[in-house]
């Protein structure tokens, strides 16, 4: 389960603004993400791991599509793809495939929904699983987010999600766990509102 949120799932100075820009920001992003039909990127993720003192890098690609589709696949050094789609979510991995019904899985059904609204940027409001706090000026801004549900206490001390405000959509996130292992996952060449293939959300 760890895994698959820290696939995601995701994003920078804090400084003191006003309510108001907090709400133009949040309103900003809420906005973009609603018109977003679908989206594709390539990402980069650092994984620091605090025991060992090393870090440790992957690649791959994610790709979105309204409603509820989601693909989140590494391509290097190993390959591994996560596919939601609906209530039913696809785990691929040396060639095995396990399909898992999220309505049947309460923990999964949690997790899918924080992944998808942590790659839309619709975490920027505080929610029962997070308390959020905005910072930041310009185009350049941060959401801090503190874990308030029982499950997410559990696996990470915070999440923080970055984001430009012109464009309104995430650019990275840094998860830290609870025994401090950090990893940021970087979005590059972020492309909206272009035609998917189907198949890239096939269960089958």
């Amino acid at each position: 389960m760890r895994h698959l949120l820290l696939s995601l799932i995701l994003w920078c100075c804090a400084l003191t603004v006003s309510a108001q820009t907090v709400n133009q920001v949040r309103q900003r992003v809420n906005t973009v993400a609603a018109q977003m039909k679908t989206m594709e990127c390539d990402f980069v993720q650092t994984k620091t791991v605090r025991m060992l003192n090393s870090k440790l890098i992957s690649r791959g690609k994610m790709y979105y599509q309204q409603t509820g589709k989601l693909r989140w696949q590494y391509l290097s050094p190993y390959q591994y793809t996560f596919v939601l789609n609906g209530n039913q979510v696809k785990l691929k991995s040396q060639g095995r495939n396990d399909v898992i019904n999220v309505e049947q899985n309460k923990m999964f059904k949690e997790i899918t929904r924080i992944m998808m609204n942590s790659v839309l940027g619709k975490c920027v409001d505080s929610s029962r699983d997070f308390k959020v706090a905005l910072s930041g000026s310009g185009n350049n801004w941060k959401a801090l987010m503190t874990p308030q549900s029982k499950t997410m206490k559990q696996m990470f001390q915070s999440i923080s999600v970055v984001f430009n405000y012109q464009r309104g959509t995430v650019s990275a996130v840094q998860l830290v766990e609870k025994n401090g292992d950090k990893t940021v996952i970087v979005l590059k060449n972020v492309k909206s509102n272009q035609p998917l293939h189907a198949d890239l959300f096939s269960i089958r």
